[in-house]
């Protein structure tokens, strides 16, 4: 049992992967809803508000930081 034990290595959620992406500084960053279509119907300010990406708040970064390991 003298050898190295290998540690494990962990695997990103995919779906995350394409969702979220972390700044520098360890913040996640996320798109939000409600781009893609039917804005017809949507009021101006409501489209206009969901061009700018989102931070995602601390307690669900973590979660997200668990799903990709190596972000």
């Amino acid at each position: 049992m003298g050898a190295k034990a290998k540690k494990i290595k962990l695997k990103t959620k995919s779906s995350a992967k394409k969702r979220f992406k972390v700044t520098g500084t360890g913040k996640v960053r996320f798109r939000r809803a409600n781009r893609n279509h039917i804005k017809t119907k949507q009021s101006t300010k409501r489209v206009r508000h969901a061009r700018a990406n989102g931070v995602l708040c601390d307690s669900d970064a973590v979660l997200v930081h668990r799903m990709l390991p190596y972000a």
